[in-house]
């Protein structure tokens, strides 16, 4: 048991160590990348591919979101006499917290799974190798273009995700359950903040650099075969998953201390 216990987290602390080491590398590759505009074809491409295909589950999960939302407080409200608030319930919680963490986790399944699966690939079919012995950098040409690509697009995509969500929350609202429109808009005008929009996309950045380098790592480093390339894929979904409620943790201790120092807690009714 205690060789077992030993041997497992030596490979912890290897693992860590081999992460630890991809992370500098490809903070390194990107600043070199930026300095280097003809470069940004790469980024462009993966850009187009990470972002433009996203749009439909963004679409879809954020507009859902946003409806189950109006569809569950309703009758809460309703009960006090408050359902004319009901949109700043939901434009909050989609605009601050659900939106941008569903919108993330949609964004570790579709694109952190084609990363991981290509890389993968690549790998298993020694391209890596093959880039690697043409003196090419296979972390700035590989990874590179997909963190940045990552980087960039997942705020637009969380906007993109809180926009249905609101939109979906109305149409249940004001079609559905027969609250006034005008209401509607100006509780919710009155209740979301800029700063309530404003750490949903910083949380963007965030969670689009964790999908992409947990990703690309499993991708680099998965075992050979189809079933080395399928344990890769679970285990970077997986990685990324955590992490995203993770950091989603820490930024509320941060975001809910910088409010209370700076502003005053508004009631939402």
């Amino acid at each position: 048991m205690l060789h077992t216990t030993g041997a497992k987290t030596v490979d912890v602390i290897a693992n860590a160590g081999r992460f630890s080491r991809f992370v500098g590398r490809t903070c390194v590759g990107s600043m070199i990348t930026c300095l280097q505009p003809k470069t940004y074809s790469l980024v462009w491409t993966q850009m187009n591919a990470i972002g433009v295909r996203s749009v439909p589950v963004v679409m879809v999960t954020g507009a859902f979101v946003g409806m189950v939302l109006a569809v569950n407080a309703y009758d809460q409200l309703a009960g006090m006499g408050l359902e004319e608030r009901l949109g700043v319930l939901i434009n909050i919680a989609v605009v601050k917290e659900l939106g941008p963490v569903l919108a993330a986790i949609m964004l570790a399944g579709r694109v952190g799974g084609a990363l991981t699966a290509e890389l993968g690939t690549m790998n298993v079919t020694q391209q890596i190798s093959a880039v690697r012995s043409m003196g090419t950098d296979p972390i700035k040409y590989l990874v590179v273009p997909r963190v940045l690509a990552c980087l960039l697009l997942t705020p637009f995509l969380i906007i993109y995700a809180d926009l249905m969500g609101i939109l979906g929350g109305y149409f249940v609202s004001v079609i559905q359950l027969d609250i006034n429109s005008a209401a509607y808009w100006q509780y919710s005008a009155n209740g979301v903040e800029l700063w309530d929009l404003s750490v949903g996309v910083v949380k963007g950045f965030f969670f689009g650099v964790v999908i992409a380098l947990i990703s690309c790592y499993k991708g680099f480093n998965c075992r050979e075969g189809a079933q080395g390339v399928g344990e890769a894929c679970t285990e970077a979904f997986v990685g990324s998953f955590i992490s995203i409620l993770a950091l989603n943790f820490i930024f509320a201790l941060i975001t809910k201390a910088i409010y209370a120092t700076f502003w005053t807690t508004q009631s939402l009714l």
